[in-house]
């Protein structure tokens, strides 16, 4: 049977002080040093040309096979004094990725608007008194780049992943999400189905199916399912804001997740903090604090309506298990932008880092 309609006003004004306390946490996150730290690393490698990506992609395919090279895929790539100037230097034995980069020159004029006007400047020569200058693209040249797992130096400022929720899941939730999965028209799995990847689970619109990871502990199953049974509500019929981006449409089903984990007594932050942060930090034009802010009042709203349709819904407390306004939690990967997907298909995993 649902809870008790008379407990609702009560349930959702802790409801909103939970949210206030992520977002207090997310803030806390996204201030702190290794966070900054984490920014301030990343923004040093300058985004690449699709044919030289493609290129780096093929010669380190190329040397994970002949085993020089510990994981298939390249994540941060960078020149060699480039490595250098970050504290690491290019290992051993590791034979650099053949790139095109561009081959510019300084050219002068004291006639702009005539483009037969423009000469080049020697090495070292000055302009004329009363010269522009401007550099040139000439042509291209070759050039050599190495992927940070043929480095080695000074450790990355590189922030620990959500960690997956270990042991057993509250008594009934399962039981009662699942209902609600299927009381709204999907039909619920759980599955080693490899087209999952690294997803813990994904909701299927056009497919009406909601699929959870069958190789994870109970808790982190019952969260995910949380997360999932969220986006079914809020986003079948998606919200102009999260269609537009996927990142609030994750901050806002795994915001919901946390407080239905929190009004069972689960802790859910470990995981729930950075995947929140992370996904916050993706959406452009505005702070990950804006982000969770502004989808407040839409996941108090999810949250209650769930837990006034689950049996075992009860929330005692509006305190986040185990974390506190003061409590600053480790920082996660930082995400890549993503959209919606075209498929309509909505997968409930941390987004992998661009090469």
């Amino acid at each position: 049977m649902p809870t008790n309609p008379g407990s609702r006003a009560d349930r959702e004004a802790k409801l909103s002080e939970l949210h206030d306390q992520l977002t207090a946490a997310v803030e806390a996150l996204v201030t702190s040093e290794q966070w900054v730290r984490a920014l301030e690393f990343a923004a040093r490698f300058r985004t690449r040309s699709f044919n030289n990506v493609l290129l780096i992609h093929a010669q380190h395919a190329t040397a994970f096979e002949a085993g020089l090279v510990p994981h298939p895929t390249p994540t941060y790539v960078a020149g060699f004094r480039q490595w250098q100037e970050l504290g690491r230097r290019v290992a051993a034995g590791q034979h650099g990725y053949s790139i095109l980069a561009p081959l510019t020159a300084r050219v002068a004029t004291s006639e702009p608007t005539r483009p037969d006007s423009w000469r080049p400047l020697g090495r070292g020569e000055r302009p004329r008194a009363g010269e522009v200058v401007r550099s040139k693209l000439i042509g291209v040249r070759r050039a050599y780049v190495w992927d940070i797992s043929q480095t080695d130096g000074r450790p990355l400022p590189e922030p620990p992943t959500p960690q997956l929720l270990r042991g057993d899941a509250p008594q009934g939730l399962w039981d009662g999400l699942a209902a609600l999965i299927d009381n709204a028209g999907f039909a619920l799995t759980t599955s080693d189905d490899p087209t999952l990847g690294k997803a813990n689970g994904r909701t299927d619109f056009l497919g009406r199916t909601v699929m959870i990871r069958g190789d994870l502990d109970a808790a982190a199953q019952v969260k995910t399912l949380a997360h999932e049974l969220a986006h079914v509500r809020m986003h079948d019929t998606m919200t102009e804001a999260a269609a537009l981006h996927r990142g609030i449409g994750e901050v806002e089903a795994e915001s919901v997740a946390l407080m239905i984990g929190a009004a069972h007594s689960m802790d859910t932050t470990g995981y729930t903090i950075p995947y929140v942060s992370g996904w916050a930090s993706t959406v452009s034009g505005k702070t990950p604090i804006e982000v969770v802010q502004a989808v407040g009042e839409r996941v108090r709203r999810a949250a209650a309506d769930i837990l006034a349709n689950l049996p075992a819904g009860q929330l005692g407390t509006a305190d986040l298990p185990g974390l506190s306004r003061a409590t600053s939690p480790m920082p996660p990967s930082i995400p890549t932008a993503t959209t919606a997907p075209p498929n309509r298909s909505v997968e409930h995993a941390r987004p992998r880092r661009l090469a």
